[in-house]
This record gives C-alpha cells, sequence and structure tokens, in this order.
C-alpha cells in the first residue's frame, strides 16, 4: 500500500472536480465518498442534491474564516493510497478506516479531542482512493503535519500488517521518482513499454558508465540520440544539465526536458562528477589505458577483467568500511549496465532486467567515497570500450564467468543492505540476483556442456585421483561436489590447470577460503569459473586438449568439436542447478 502525499494545492473545487470526474482517459468509475471528517459530508458522487461546491465550501469553511491575509497561500492537502496490484479488493468500509488512520497518524486530524482539519476520501477505482483536506484546523491554526508524507508510510506499514495485505518494504527518500499517472496514460497512448521518465533514466545511466569527464558524459547522451539542455552559471561553469527524448512533446509541441536529479539523486550533475572526480586521469598510478578494443579478443578480455575486478569488490563489501562499501555497490551499478549494454541477445533481456531492478540497491543513506571503486569503474569502461560480445566461443564463456562473479557480488551487497536496513535495496538486490540466476544459466549452457563432457570422458585412474585430491583440499565440501552434475566440468577444470604447471590443490584451497559459498546452488559450477580465472584457463574449453588416459592426444580436438551440441544440453542441465 503506497501512500503519495501532495499539499500544494491552492484550489479545493478544482481538486473535487477532478476526483469526481471522468478522469483523463476514462478512467474513473463510480465516483464516491467513502469517510470525512464528520462522517456526513455531502457526497456529490451518489446524492443526486449534492454538488461540488457544496462539498468544496464545506471543506474550506476554517480557511474562509480566517482573515484574507492570515489564509495559507496553498491550503489543499492531497494523498492518494493505492493498494498493491496483488492485493485482495477492499471494502468501502475498509477504504474509509484507511482514510481516517491516515489522516489522524499525518496530523490532519489527530482524533483524542485535538482540533483537526476538515477532509474528505473519494473513491473512484477499485484499488485506491484519494484523501482532500483543507490545512486549517477548526480552532484556526494550522496542522502538525511535519513529514506527512513518512507518517502516512509508517501507518501504511502496519495497516498492510494488520489487513493482511503485501508488505511494501519501507523507503528512506533515496529512490528514483516514480512515473507520474499523466507519465504512464502518455506512453500508453504513445504505445511505448516504458515511460519517458524511466527511458531517461537508464539512457543516462547506461551514458555515465565507466565515463571521465564531462565531455564524455554528453557526448554519450547525444550519440544515443537524446536533446541536450546545459545550464551555466554567469561565469560560464556548467551547473547541471536536462534531457529529453525528441519525439516526447507537450501540448504546444514542444520536448519534455527533464534535469538529472529528478530521473535520480545520483544522475544530477555534481552527483555524478563525483564519480570520475576522484578517477584515475588524476591519479599516476592509474594512467589513461589503451582502449582494449584495439586488443585481441576485446569483449572476452574485458569480461576476464572484470571477474578479476568483481572477485576483489566482493571482499569489499562484506568487510570494508561503509562509505568504501557503499562506494563499491554503487560501481557494480556501473558494470551491470555495461555487461547488458554489451552481451548477446539470449542473455540480454535478463541482464538489463537485472541493471533495472539493481538501480534501487545502488544508492542509500551511507554515502559513498569515490575513488576506491577504481577498479569496478574501470571494468565497466572497459567493457563499453570492448564492444558487444558473441554469445559463443571465449565471449560467451566469459560471459558466464562474469555473471558468476557478478552474482556472489549482488548478493553481498544484499546482504550488506539487510544489515543497515535498507528494506528496499535488499529487496531490490535480490530481484538482480534473480535476474542473474536466469542470464547464467543461459550463457552458462554451451561451454559447461563442453566441460562437463569433457570430465566425463577423463580416464578412471584420473577421476580417482581427482577425487582423492578434492578429498584433501576440500573434505567439507567434496561430497557435496561429487555428488553434483557439475563435478564432471570441475574434474576437467582441475586437469586443465595440472596439464598448464598449477597446483590443484592450491587452487581449489585459495578458491574456497577467499570467498563464501553458501549462497551457490551449485558449488562445483562456481569453482570452476574461480579456478579457470585463477590459472588464467580459456573460459571456452572447446578447443582445449582434453587429458585423459583413455585417449590419445591426437583424438582429443575432434571429440571436442564433436561434443559442442550435444554438450549444450546436458550443460542447460548442470547449468539450471546452480546459483
Amino acid at each position: 500500500m503506497i501512500p503519495s502525499v501532495n499539499k500544494s494545492g491552492s484550489r479545493t473545487i478544482g481538486l473535487l472536480a477532478y476526483l469526481y470526474g471522468p478522469g483523463k482517459h476514462e478512467e474513473h468509475t463510480d465516483p464516491h465518498l467513502v469517510a470525512s471528517f464528520d462522517g456526513m459530508s455531502p457526497d456529490p458522487g451518489r446524492d443526486p442534491n449534492a454538488t461540488l461546491q457544496d462539498l468544496q465550501q464545506l471543506l474550506d469553511q476554517p480557511v474562509m474564516a480566517l482573515a484574507a491575509h492570515a489564509r495559507p497561500a496553498k491550503h489543499v492537502w492531497h494523498t492518494s493510497v493505492r493498494a498493491d496490484p496483488g492485493d485482495r479488493l477492499l471494502s468501502d468500509e475498509e477504504w474509509a478506516d484507511i482514510a481516517r488512520r491516515i489522516v489522524a497518524a499525518t496530523g490532519i486530524d489527530p482524533g483524542d479531542g485535538q482540533p483537526g482539519c476538515r477532509w474528505a476520501a473519494v473513491r473512484h477505482a477499485d484499488d485506491h482512493i484519494h484523501i482532500v483536506a483543507t490545512l486549517v484546523t477548526e480552532d484556526g491554526h494550522r496542522p502538525d503535519d511535519y513529514r506527512s508524507g513518512a507518517r502516512a508510510q509508517a501507518e501504511a506499514r502496519l495497516i498492510e500488517k494488520e489487513l493482511g495485505l503485501r508488505q511494501v518494504a519501507p523507503g528512506d527518500g533515496t529512490a528514483a521518482q516514480r512515473p507520474t499517472s499523466a507519465e504512464r496514460h502518455k506512453a500508453e497512448r504513445q504505445g511505448r513499454e516504458r515511460t519517458t521518465r524511466e527511458e531517461l533514466r537508464e539512457t543516462v545511466r547506461q551514458a555515465v558508465t565507466g565515463a571521465r569527464s564531462d565531455e564524455e558524459f554528453f557526448d554519450r547522451l547525444a550519440a544515443a540520440g537524446l536533446l541536450i539542455r546545459k545550464r551555466a552559471a554567469p561565469s560560464g561553469d556548467l551547473l547541471g544539465y536536462k534531457v529529453a527524448l525528441p519525439d516526447d512533446l507537450n501540448k504546444d509541441g514542444e520536448p519534455v526536458f527533464y534535469p538529472g536529479a529528478r530521473l535520480a539523486p545520483d544522475l544530477s550533475l555534481p552527483r555524478i562528477r563525483e564519480r570520475w572526480s576522484a578517477g584515475a586521469q588524476d591519479n599516476p598510478a592509474f594512467p589513461r589505458e589503451e582502449s582494449v578494443r584495439t586488443r585481441p579478443g576485446a569483449p572476452a578480455t574485458a569480461r576476464r577483467g572484470t571477474a578479476s575486478a568483481v572477485w576483489q569488490a566482493v571482499l569489499v563489501v562484506e568487510h570494508g568500511d561503509d562509505a568504501v562499501a557503499a562506494a563499491h555497490i554503487a560501481a557494480a551499478g556501473e558494470v551491470l549496465d555495461a555487461l547488458a549494454k554489451t552481451s548477446a541477445a539470449h542473455t540480454r533481456r535478463e541482464l538489463c532486467d537485472a541493471a533495472t531492478a539493481f538501480e534501487r540497491a545502488s544508492r542509500s543513506h551511507v554515502r559513498a567515497v569515490r575513488g576506491h571503486d577504481r577498479a569496478l569503474r574501470q571494468a565497466a569502461r572497459d567493457l563499453i570500450h570492448g564492444g558487444p560480445a558473441l554469445g559463443r566461443g571465449e565471449d560467451g564463456a566469459t560471459t558466464a564467468m562474469a555473471i558468476d562473479m557478478l552474482f556472489f557480488l549482488i548478493t553481498a551487497a544484499m546482504h550488506w543492505h539487510a544489515k543497515k536496513g535498507h528494506a528496499q535495496q535488499a529487496a531490490a538486490a535480490r530481484q538482480a540476483a534473480e535476474h542473474l540466476r536466469s542470464a547464467y544459466r543461459a550463457a552458462a549452457a554451451q561451454p559447461f556442456g563442453v566441460l562437463y563432457q569433457r570430465g566425463r570422458r577423463l580416464g578412471r585412474p584420473m577421476l580417482q585421483r581427482q577425487t582423492v585430491l578434492l578429498r584433501e583440499a576440500l573434505p567439507g565440501l567434496a561430497e557435496q561436489i561429487l555428488a553434483e552434475p557439475g563435478w564432471y566440468a570441475l574434474a576437467a577444470t582441475i586437469a586443465d590447470a595440472e596439464a598448464t604447471g598449477h597446483d590443484p590443490a592450491a587452487l581449489l584451497s585459495d578458491a574456497v577460503e577467499r570467498r563464501e559459498l553458501d549462497t551457490a546452488d551449485s558449488v562445483s559450477d562456481v569453482l570452476v569459473w574461480r579456478l579457470r580465472r585463477l590459472a588464467d584457463l580459456p573460459a571456452d574449453a572447446a578447443g582445449v586438449a582434453e587429458h585423459s588416459t583413455a585417449k590419445s592426444p591426437s583424438t582429443a580436438r575432434p571429440a571436442a568439436s564433436r561434443t559442442a551440441a550435444s554438450g549444450r544440453r546436458l550443460g542447460e542441465e548442470a547449468a539450471g542447478n546452480t546459483r
């Protein structure tokens, strides 16, 4: 249940005309009064003898009783109270009780013999009511409505519990502004899936990902097709910006511009500049890098670098100072945006949904100290400059590797927010993690299938030796791993690591000791990517020579290519059990 308080009105009759009218799109049905300050106010909706003017004059009477100079310029208080789409249909009596509780909690009509304001609650739809009040009490004073929005939210949480409704996570004032009903209706008229506000927020968020300067940021906005207005001081210094979609026009045919701060609190120009003010370009220890686009295998290289940066960030979020952890959580959002923007079609939708969900988790009242998040921001930048990735080969496999690591970082962020009592952010991170699960399954199916097949073809002596090694290196996890479908993929990875001169036992111990595995559904699956990253093994094992006492080297490569198709099916089964 979401109350939305607005106390900036000046014409009671205008608001009543809207509430009792048909609505902008004929969406209002059977407008009628469900409750009022005295329980017997005239109802223009169902009483043919009552008029809007009758109700308006009754509500305005305490205001008009004051001398003209003493009347508040904006005396109309208005809130809507909307049920969640999944809630049951509430009766008029239940909505009436909700209205009385909201006006009492907000100080509009506190009850218990205290003078209150006059108010009325109108219902013109199944899922919500509107409460209109005038901000002068019966004894001619201003009500104590300080922080009425927060007080309404707190009361709504209690109402949800008592009525068995869906419990909305309490907010902390750091969420991006929701689209207004007018914006939603406009999007529907124009055939848009999202409102202009939401489209602009995503585009601006992606433009700032990994950016290092005002110039680069605005160049990206222009390249995305947005209209830009910059606000400058008399000195010429840039103070802010607004953006618009070229085809989103007002009634006068002019573009509708949105300031960055109205899209999200951290998209104002001063907050954006914090990201690169402590960036690498001014630190000699972090020189400007050559764009990864110029290197061979750029998308895969960027994804391996992302996996390494994310691996380190998990430890920071779990054990670092709050301000530093907050910076890494914010930068994780940039990495998600960059990965979504550059990934192949079969993973892009889920990655975009993960990035959109995590946007809410990237901000809290813990102010991020930027600069410590340099490695993650560099990873996001490399992903953008590395360009689009293919959905197969090393590109596809390193995408799975990066998603695997990101799942643990987003999960760590979820736990961090939960410990701080950031309910909305924790819920958003949990939702993002679920989208990452789905994206991972799509990305990992083919490369994991190849590894699974190679592991199944390892000679019995080698598998037995690896089983002993696993039990010695990870005694607490070995039996669980051996029972998982991913064990054969891990066995193939251990063989690859050993063949390239690494100590598999040391790699296994390092992979387990440095990070938790409690949130993994398949430990073997996670260890595959950790070992391949730590040992610098190709993420895509399709072309790697097999290590088996049952087959000669001359037959290894053809076998790998023969199993690519059948491996996908088995990989989907193994990957479906992970995360």
